[in-house]
Protein backbone atom coordinates (compact mmCIF):
# COMPACT_ATOMS: atom_id res chain seq x y z
CA UNK A 1 0.00 0.00 0.00
CA UNK A 2 3.23 2.16 0.74
CA UNK A 3 4.02 2.04 -2.79
CA UNK A 4 0.52 2.92 -3.84
CA UNK A 5 0.12 5.90 -2.32
CA UNK A 6 3.59 7.10 -3.25
CA UNK A 7 3.09 6.53 -6.79
CA UNK A 8 -0.50 8.57 -6.54
CA UNK A 9 1.28 11.32 -4.66
CA UNK A 10 4.01 11.95 -6.85
CA UNK A 11 1.54 12.05 -9.65
CA UNK A 12 -0.97 14.34 -8.50
CA UNK A 13 2.00 16.31 -7.49
CA UNK A 14 3.94 16.84 -10.51
CA UNK A 15 1.89 15.77 -13.54
CA UNK A 16 4.81 17.18 -15.68
CA UNK A 17 7.33 15.38 -18.03
CA UNK A 18 10.23 15.16 -15.59
CA UNK A 19 8.47 12.33 -13.59
CA UNK A 20 7.15 9.33 -15.35
CA UNK A 21 3.32 8.61 -15.03
CA UNK A 22 1.73 6.11 -12.99
CA UNK A 23 1.36 3.69 -16.08
CA UNK A 24 5.54 3.93 -16.73
CA UNK A 25 5.88 2.79 -12.79
CA UNK A 26 3.26 0.14 -13.06
CA UNK A 27 4.78 -1.33 -16.16
CA UNK A 28 8.27 -1.00 -14.73
CA UNK A 29 6.82 -2.89 -10.92
CA UNK A 30 5.26 -5.58 -13.34
CA UNK A 31 8.23 -6.49 -15.23
CA UNK A 32 9.84 -6.63 -11.67
CA UNK A 33 7.55 -8.75 -10.16
CA UNK A 34 8.06 -10.96 -13.74
CA UNK A 35 11.48 -11.22 -12.94
CA UNK A 36 11.19 -11.83 -9.49
CA UNK A 37 8.78 -14.59 -10.31
CA UNK A 38 11.47 -16.20 -12.61
CA UNK A 39 14.36 -16.30 -9.81
CA UNK A 40 11.59 -17.68 -7.49
CA UNK A 41 10.49 -20.52 -9.97
CA UNK A 42 14.34 -21.23 -10.90
CA UNK A 43 15.06 -21.86 -6.66
CA UNK A 44 12.37 -24.03 -6.75
CA UNK A 45 13.21 -26.04 -9.31
CA UNK A 46 16.75 -26.77 -7.39
CA UNK A 47 15.16 -27.03 -4.05
CA UNK A 48 16.10 -30.84 -2.75
CA UNK A 49 13.89 -32.60 -0.37
CA UNK A 50 16.92 -31.97 2.69
CA UNK A 51 16.44 -27.95 1.66
CA UNK A 52 13.11 -27.26 1.81
CA UNK A 53 12.68 -23.57 1.88
CA UNK A 54 10.37 -23.32 4.61
CA UNK A 55 10.15 -20.94 8.58
CA UNK A 56 9.61 -24.89 9.81
CA UNK A 57 13.58 -26.18 8.41
CA UNK A 58 15.26 -22.89 9.66
CA UNK A 59 14.77 -20.46 6.69
CA UNK A 60 12.40 -17.83 5.17
CA UNK A 61 10.81 -18.96 1.92
CA UNK A 62 11.70 -16.38 -0.98
CA UNK A 63 9.09 -13.94 -1.75
CA UNK A 64 7.42 -10.98 -3.82
CA UNK A 65 6.23 -8.05 -1.76
CA UNK A 66 4.86 -5.55 -4.08
CA UNK A 67 8.20 -3.84 -4.15
CA UNK A 68 11.26 -6.18 -4.20
CA UNK A 69 11.91 -9.75 -4.19
CA UNK A 70 13.55 -11.48 -1.84
CA UNK A 71 15.19 -14.94 -2.02
CA UNK A 72 15.00 -17.41 0.35
CA UNK A 73 17.53 -17.16 3.40
CA UNK A 74 18.81 -18.94 6.22
CA UNK A 75 17.39 -17.99 10.01
CA UNK A 76 19.71 -14.87 11.38
CA UNK A 77 20.98 -13.87 7.90
CA UNK A 78 20.09 -9.73 7.07
CA UNK A 79 19.23 -9.77 3.53
CA UNK A 80 19.63 -6.29 1.22
CA UNK A 81 17.99 -5.49 -1.79
CA UNK A 82 18.19 -2.62 -4.33
CA UNK A 83 15.61 0.45 -4.36
CA UNK A 84 13.03 -0.51 -5.94
CA UNK A 85 13.59 0.31 -10.02
CA UNK A 86 10.18 2.92 -9.81
CA UNK A 87 11.32 4.70 -6.94
CA UNK A 88 15.03 5.31 -9.13
CA UNK A 89 12.72 6.92 -11.60
CA UNK A 90 11.12 9.14 -9.38
CA UNK A 91 14.10 10.14 -7.28
CA UNK A 92 17.37 9.31 -9.29
CA UNK A 93 19.02 7.84 -6.21
CA UNK A 94 19.98 4.48 -5.51
CA UNK A 95 20.01 2.66 -2.31
CA UNK A 96 19.34 -0.70 -0.16
CA UNK A 97 16.51 -1.95 2.04
CA UNK A 98 17.17 -4.57 4.56
CA UNK A 99 14.60 -7.51 5.85
CA UNK A 100 16.20 -9.74 8.83
CA UNK A 101 15.05 -13.71 8.56
CA UNK A 102 13.81 -14.48 11.82
CA UNK A 103 12.81 -17.96 13.12
CA UNK A 104 9.15 -16.36 12.60
CA UNK A 105 9.84 -15.17 9.11
CA UNK A 106 10.69 -11.91 7.24
CA UNK A 107 10.78 -8.78 9.80
CA UNK A 108 9.53 -5.87 8.34
CA UNK A 109 11.88 -3.59 5.65
CA UNK A 110 14.10 -1.49 7.25
CA UNK A 111 15.13 1.82 6.87
CA UNK A 112 11.46 2.62 5.10
CA UNK A 113 11.73 2.06 1.30
CA UNK A 114 10.68 5.61 0.20
CA UNK A 115 13.47 7.06 2.92
CA UNK A 116 16.09 4.41 2.08
CA UNK A 117 15.31 5.57 -2.03
CA UNK A 118 15.39 9.58 -1.38
CA UNK A 119 11.85 10.41 -0.66
CA UNK A 120 10.25 10.55 2.44
CA UNK A 121 6.99 11.20 2.43
CA UNK A 122 6.57 13.12 5.75
CA UNK A 123 9.41 15.59 4.37
CA UNK A 124 8.08 19.38 4.68
CA UNK A 125 10.73 19.82 1.76
CA UNK A 126 8.56 17.48 -0.58
CA UNK A 127 5.57 18.95 0.31
CA UNK A 128 6.65 22.63 -0.70
CA UNK A 129 8.04 21.26 -3.77
CA UNK A 130 4.50 19.59 -4.20
CA UNK A 131 2.94 23.42 -4.01
CA UNK A 132 5.74 24.75 -6.54
CA UNK A 133 5.05 22.20 -9.49
CA UNK A 134 1.09 22.60 -8.66
CA UNK A 135 1.40 26.47 -8.97
CA UNK A 136 3.72 25.41 -12.17
CA UNK A 137 0.78 23.33 -13.49
CA UNK A 138 -1.92 25.81 -12.58
CA UNK A 139 0.36 28.70 -14.40
CA UNK A 140 0.84 26.93 -17.50
CA UNK A 141 -2.42 25.87 -18.05
CA UNK A 142 -3.13 29.77 -17.31
CA UNK A 143 -0.76 30.49 -19.71
CA UNK A 144 -1.61 27.92 -22.72
CA UNK A 145 -5.71 28.96 -22.10
CA UNK A 146 -4.53 32.44 -22.92
CA UNK A 147 -2.42 31.81 -25.65
CA UNK A 148 -4.68 29.82 -26.95
CA UNK A 149 -7.76 32.28 -27.58
CA UNK A 150 -5.63 35.35 -28.55
CA UNK A 151 -4.18 33.18 -31.29
CA UNK A 152 -7.45 31.91 -32.54
CA UNK A 153 -8.22 35.38 -32.53
CA UNK A 154 -5.36 36.69 -34.39
CA UNK A 155 -5.41 34.08 -37.24
CA UNK A 156 -8.60 34.89 -37.73
CA UNK A 157 -8.03 38.21 -38.76
CA UNK A 158 -4.93 37.84 -40.55
CA UNK A 159 -6.98 35.36 -42.77
CA UNK A 160 -9.70 37.76 -43.16
CA UNK A 161 -8.35 40.83 -44.80
CA UNK A 162 -7.59 40.26 -48.49
CA UNK A 163 -4.92 43.24 -47.90
CA UNK A 164 -3.09 41.57 -45.30
CA UNK A 165 -2.24 38.39 -47.17
CA UNK A 166 1.19 38.52 -47.96
CA UNK A 167 4.63 35.86 -47.63
CA UNK A 168 5.36 37.97 -43.85
CA UNK A 169 1.98 37.34 -42.91
CA UNK A 170 1.75 34.00 -44.27
CA UNK A 171 4.61 33.05 -42.35
CA UNK A 172 2.71 34.46 -39.03
CA UNK A 173 -0.29 32.85 -39.90
CA UNK A 174 1.99 29.16 -39.74
CA UNK A 175 3.31 30.27 -37.30
CA UNK A 176 0.49 31.26 -35.20
CA UNK A 177 -0.38 27.70 -36.27
CA UNK A 178 2.18 25.99 -34.52
CA UNK A 179 1.16 27.77 -30.93
CA UNK A 180 -1.98 26.54 -31.33
CA UNK A 181 -1.29 22.96 -31.85
CA UNK A 182 1.60 23.11 -29.53
CA UNK A 183 -1.20 24.33 -26.74
CA UNK A 184 -3.77 21.59 -27.60
CA UNK A 185 -1.21 19.14 -27.42
CA UNK A 186 -0.59 20.17 -24.12
CA UNK A 187 -4.35 19.82 -23.48
CA UNK A 188 -4.60 16.23 -24.60
CA UNK A 189 -1.78 15.08 -22.99
CA UNK A 190 -2.66 15.97 -19.98
CA UNK A 191 -6.05 14.30 -20.37
CA UNK A 192 -4.68 11.31 -21.46
CA UNK A 193 -1.79 10.99 -18.98
CA UNK A 194 -3.36 12.37 -15.91
CA UNK A 195 -7.31 12.50 -15.97
CA UNK A 196 -7.55 8.86 -14.67
CA UNK A 197 -6.61 7.41 -11.59
CA UNK A 198 -7.93 4.06 -12.63
CA UNK A 199 -4.80 1.79 -13.53
CA UNK A 200 -7.04 -0.05 -15.42
CA UNK A 201 -6.42 1.45 -18.72
CA UNK A 202 -3.06 1.04 -18.68
CA UNK A 203 -2.77 -1.62 -21.24
CA UNK A 204 -6.15 -1.17 -22.44
CA UNK A 205 -5.02 2.33 -24.25
CA UNK A 206 -1.60 1.96 -24.65
CA UNK A 207 -1.86 2.34 -28.53
CA UNK A 208 -3.74 5.90 -28.04
CA UNK A 209 -1.70 7.00 -25.00
CA UNK A 210 1.60 6.91 -27.74
CA UNK A 211 0.16 8.26 -31.00
CA UNK A 212 -0.55 11.26 -28.28
CA UNK A 213 2.76 11.72 -27.13
CA UNK A 214 4.41 11.77 -30.92
CA UNK A 215 1.47 14.37 -31.78
CA UNK A 216 2.53 16.10 -28.90
CA UNK A 217 6.32 15.23 -29.81
CA UNK A 218 5.70 16.53 -33.52
CA UNK A 219 3.72 19.97 -32.09
CA UNK A 220 6.82 21.11 -30.13
CA UNK A 221 8.88 20.76 -32.79
CA UNK A 222 6.93 22.31 -35.13
CA UNK A 223 6.66 25.66 -33.14
CA UNK A 224 10.61 25.27 -32.82
CA UNK A 225 10.42 25.02 -36.59
CA UNK A 226 8.48 27.89 -37.25
CA UNK A 227 10.75 29.97 -34.98
CA UNK A 228 13.65 29.44 -36.61
CA UNK A 229 11.89 30.30 -40.05
CA UNK A 230 10.55 33.60 -38.27
CA UNK A 231 14.48 34.17 -37.77
CA UNK A 232 15.85 32.99 -41.29
CA UNK A 233 12.60 35.43 -42.95
CA UNK A 234 13.52 38.07 -41.35
CA UNK A 235 17.79 37.42 -41.87
CA UNK A 236 16.86 36.96 -45.40
CA UNK A 237 15.17 40.25 -45.45
CA UNK A 238 18.51 42.27 -44.56
CA UNK A 239 20.98 39.94 -46.21
CA UNK A 240 19.05 39.39 -49.99
CA UNK A 241 18.10 42.49 -51.48
CA UNK A 242 15.92 40.91 -54.17
CA UNK A 243 14.54 37.09 -53.77
CA UNK A 244 11.26 35.58 -54.89
CA UNK A 245 9.37 34.93 -52.01
CA UNK A 246 6.44 32.53 -53.43
CA UNK A 247 9.73 30.40 -53.90
CA UNK A 248 11.18 31.16 -50.51
CA UNK A 249 8.29 30.57 -48.80
CA UNK A 250 7.22 26.96 -49.94
CA UNK A 251 10.69 26.28 -48.48
CA UNK A 252 9.80 27.44 -45.21
CA UNK A 253 6.71 25.18 -45.21
CA UNK A 254 8.45 21.90 -45.99
CA UNK A 255 10.94 23.17 -43.41
CA UNK A 256 8.53 24.07 -40.77
CA UNK A 257 5.88 21.05 -41.03
CA UNK A 258 8.07 18.95 -43.35
CA UNK A 259 11.60 18.31 -41.22
CA UNK A 260 9.42 17.59 -38.00
CA UNK A 261 7.48 14.94 -39.68
CA UNK A 262 10.94 13.22 -40.20
CA UNK A 263 12.34 13.53 -36.87
CA UNK A 264 8.98 11.93 -34.59
CA UNK A 265 9.07 9.39 -37.07
CA UNK A 266 12.79 8.43 -36.34
CA UNK A 267 11.72 8.65 -32.61
CA UNK A 268 8.50 6.69 -33.04
CA UNK A 269 10.49 4.05 -34.17
CA UNK A 270 13.35 3.83 -32.14
CA UNK A 271 10.90 4.00 -29.51
CA UNK A 272 8.99 0.66 -30.57
CA UNK A 273 11.97 -0.43 -31.54
CA UNK A 274 14.32 0.12 -28.60
CA UNK A 275 12.60 1.94 -25.91
CA UNK A 276 9.09 0.50 -26.17
CA UNK A 277 8.52 0.97 -22.25
CA UNK A 278 5.04 2.84 -21.11
CA UNK A 279 3.58 5.55 -22.74
CA UNK A 280 7.08 6.89 -24.41
CA UNK A 281 6.53 9.92 -21.90
CA UNK A 282 9.86 9.05 -20.42
CA UNK A 283 13.24 9.22 -21.72
CA UNK A 284 15.53 6.83 -20.16
CA UNK A 285 17.91 6.49 -23.41
CA UNK A 286 19.75 9.58 -24.29
CA UNK A 287 20.56 8.62 -27.39
CA UNK A 288 16.78 8.03 -28.67
CA UNK A 289 15.76 11.15 -26.30
CA UNK A 290 18.70 13.22 -28.96
CA UNK A 291 16.90 12.25 -32.04
CA UNK A 292 14.23 15.01 -31.25
CA UNK A 293 16.28 17.12 -28.54
CA UNK A 294 19.24 17.05 -30.96
CA UNK A 295 17.31 19.15 -33.51
CA UNK A 296 15.51 21.08 -31.12
CA UNK A 297 18.61 22.69 -29.55
CA UNK A 298 20.31 23.16 -33.08
CA UNK A 299 16.97 25.63 -34.07
CA UNK A 300 17.71 27.49 -31.32
CA UNK A 301 21.30 27.62 -31.23
CA UNK A 302 20.65 29.03 -35.61
CA UNK A 303 18.29 31.11 -34.34
CA UNK A 304 20.43 32.94 -31.35
CA UNK A 305 23.01 33.08 -34.38
CA UNK A 306 20.84 35.04 -36.94
CA UNK A 307 19.67 37.10 -33.86
CA UNK A 308 22.76 38.32 -33.03
CA UNK A 309 23.32 38.72 -36.99
CA UNK A 310 20.74 40.90 -37.53
CA UNK A 311 21.18 42.87 -34.64
CA UNK A 312 25.19 43.95 -35.88
CA UNK A 313 23.42 44.22 -39.74
CA UNK A 314 21.04 46.47 -38.60
CA UNK A 315 23.62 48.62 -36.35
CA UNK A 316 25.54 49.05 -39.32
CA UNK A 317 23.17 50.06 -41.68
CA UNK A 318 21.71 52.74 -38.99
CA UNK A 319 24.90 54.46 -38.21
CA UNK A 320 25.79 54.36 -42.02
CA UNK A 321 26.05 58.15 -42.95
CA UNK A 322 24.85 57.54 -46.39
CA UNK A 323 21.41 56.35 -45.38
CA UNK A 324 17.94 57.58 -46.83
CA UNK A 325 15.28 58.75 -44.53
CA UNK A 326 13.42 55.85 -46.30
CA UNK A 327 15.82 53.35 -45.13
CA UNK A 328 15.82 54.56 -41.91
CA UNK A 329 12.43 54.27 -41.49
CA UNK A 330 12.56 50.70 -42.73
CA UNK A 331 15.58 49.50 -40.53
CA UNK A 332 14.27 51.30 -37.65
CA UNK A 333 11.29 49.58 -37.93
CA UNK A 334 12.96 46.09 -38.68
CA UNK A 335 15.41 46.97 -35.51
CA UNK A 336 12.15 47.17 -33.53
CA UNK A 337 10.62 43.81 -34.78
CA UNK A 338 14.13 42.74 -33.95
CA UNK A 339 13.95 43.44 -30.25
CA UNK A 340 10.59 42.41 -29.72
CA UNK A 341 11.92 39.06 -30.95
CA UNK A 342 13.74 38.54 -28.08
CA UNK A 343 12.08 36.24 -25.99
CA UNK A 344 10.42 35.27 -28.95
CA UNK A 345 13.73 33.39 -29.82
CA UNK A 346 14.10 30.91 -27.33
CA UNK A 347 17.76 31.76 -26.37
CA UNK A 348 17.19 30.57 -23.13
CA UNK A 349 16.61 27.06 -23.40
CA UNK A 350 19.94 26.93 -24.44
CA UNK A 351 21.40 27.58 -21.25
CA UNK A 352 19.39 24.18 -19.99
CA UNK A 353 19.62 22.41 -23.11
CA UNK A 354 22.93 20.78 -21.64
CA UNK A 355 21.98 20.32 -18.12
CA UNK A 356 21.20 17.20 -16.58
CA UNK A 357 17.50 16.49 -16.09
CA UNK A 358 18.02 15.59 -12.24
CA UNK A 359 14.70 16.10 -10.06
CA UNK A 360 16.78 16.38 -6.75
CA UNK A 361 18.57 19.91 -7.77
CA UNK A 362 17.23 23.26 -7.78
CA UNK A 363 17.76 23.48 -11.47
CA UNK A 364 15.31 21.40 -12.69
CA UNK A 365 12.58 23.69 -11.17
CA UNK A 366 14.02 27.10 -12.77
CA UNK A 367 14.33 25.48 -16.04
CA UNK A 368 10.77 24.05 -16.02
CA UNK A 369 9.48 27.30 -15.00
CA UNK A 370 11.00 28.98 -18.00
CA UNK A 371 9.77 26.15 -20.34
CA UNK A 372 6.25 25.83 -18.62
CA UNK A 373 5.40 29.19 -17.11
CA UNK A 374 6.45 31.53 -19.30
CA UNK A 375 6.77 29.05 -22.07
CA UNK A 376 3.10 28.84 -22.38
CA UNK A 377 2.38 32.75 -22.82
CA UNK A 378 4.45 32.65 -25.71
CA UNK A 379 1.99 32.23 -27.89
CA UNK A 380 0.14 35.01 -26.26
CA UNK A 381 2.93 37.30 -26.75
CA UNK A 382 3.28 36.17 -30.49
CA UNK A 383 0.06 37.16 -31.07
CA UNK A 384 -0.06 40.73 -29.25
CA UNK A 385 3.11 41.22 -31.11
CA UNK A 386 2.39 40.46 -35.06
CA UNK A 387 -1.25 41.21 -34.71
CA UNK A 388 -3.21 43.58 -32.34
CA UNK A 389 0.43 45.72 -32.28
CA UNK A 390 0.74 45.53 -35.62
CA UNK A 391 0.22 49.13 -37.12
CA UNK A 392 -0.78 47.36 -40.34
CA UNK A 393 -3.45 45.07 -38.85
CA UNK A 394 -4.60 48.08 -36.83
CA UNK A 395 -5.28 50.37 -40.09
CA UNK A 396 -7.22 47.81 -41.96
CA UNK A 397 -9.17 47.16 -39.21
CA UNK A 398 -10.18 50.56 -38.74
CA UNK A 399 -10.90 51.01 -42.73
CA UNK A 400 -12.98 48.30 -42.16
CA UNK A 401 -14.89 49.19 -39.40
CA UNK A 402 -15.54 52.36 -41.38
CA UNK A 403 -16.27 51.05 -43.99
CA UNK A 404 -19.41 48.95 -41.83
CA UNK A 405 -20.01 52.21 -39.86
CA UNK A 406 -20.60 54.63 -42.99
CA UNK A 407 -22.43 51.32 -45.09
CA UNK A 408 -24.83 51.31 -41.78
CA UNK A 409 -25.00 54.78 -41.52
CA UNK A 410 -26.06 55.32 -45.46
CA UNK A 411 -28.70 52.21 -45.09
CA UNK A 412 -30.13 54.21 -42.04
CA UNK A 413 -30.58 57.46 -44.49
CA UNK A 414 -32.03 55.20 -47.39
CA UNK A 415 -34.64 53.49 -44.49
CA UNK A 416 -35.39 57.22 -43.65
CA UNK A 417 -35.88 58.13 -47.26
CA UNK A 418 -37.74 55.53 -48.47
CA UNK A 419 -40.53 55.98 -45.43
CA UNK A 420 -40.61 60.03 -46.37
CA UNK A 421 -41.52 58.65 -49.52
CA UNK A 422 -38.18 60.37 -51.13
CA UNK A 423 -36.19 59.28 -54.23
CA UNK A 424 -33.54 61.92 -54.43
CA UNK A 425 -31.35 60.01 -51.48
CA UNK A 426 -31.83 56.64 -53.33
CA UNK A 427 -30.33 58.53 -56.56
CA UNK A 428 -27.68 59.67 -54.68
CA UNK A 429 -26.89 56.78 -53.59
CA UNK A 430 -26.86 54.92 -56.50
CA UNK A 431 -24.49 57.73 -57.47
CA UNK A 432 -21.79 57.33 -54.71
CA UNK A 433 -21.50 53.74 -55.06
CA UNK A 434 -20.54 54.38 -58.62
CA UNK A 435 -18.40 57.52 -58.30
CA UNK A 436 -14.81 57.98 -57.52
CA UNK A 437 -13.91 58.49 -53.71
CA UNK A 438 -13.17 62.39 -54.25
CA UNK A 439 -16.89 62.80 -55.57
CA UNK A 440 -18.13 60.04 -52.74
CA UNK A 441 -17.01 62.30 -49.71
CA UNK A 442 -18.77 65.36 -51.15
CA UNK A 443 -22.16 64.32 -52.30
CA UNK A 444 -21.63 62.65 -48.32
CA UNK A 445 -21.81 65.43 -47.11
CA UNK A 446 -24.00 67.27 -49.17
CA UNK A 447 -26.23 64.42 -48.43
CA UNK A 448 -25.84 65.07 -44.84
CA UNK A 449 -25.92 68.83 -45.03
CA UNK A 450 -29.80 67.88 -46.61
Amino acid sequence: MLTVWVIIFWISAVLIRAVPPVCDLLSVLKKEEEKCAEILSLEAKNRTPENELLPSSGRCAGMWDNMSCWPSSAVGQIVNAHCPEFFQMLTGKKGFVYRNCTSEGWSDPYPRPDIACGYNVNDTANEARRSYFMTLKTMYTIGYCTSLVTLTIALVVLASFRRLRCTRNYIHMHLFTSFILRALSNFIKDAVLFSSEDTNYCGAYTAGCKLTMVFFQYCIMSNYSWLLVEGLYLHTLLVISFFSERKFLWRFIALGWGAPTVFVAAWATARQLHENIGCWDINTDANTWWIIRGPVVLSIFVNFILFVNILRILMRKLRSPERRSSDFNQYKRLAKSTLLLIPLFGVHYIIFAFFPEDTSSGTMEIQLFFELALGSFQGFVVAVLYCFLNGEVQLEVQRKWRQWHLSKHLRQHLSTSASNGGSGLTQQMQMVRSSPPEHRRATLQRSSVL
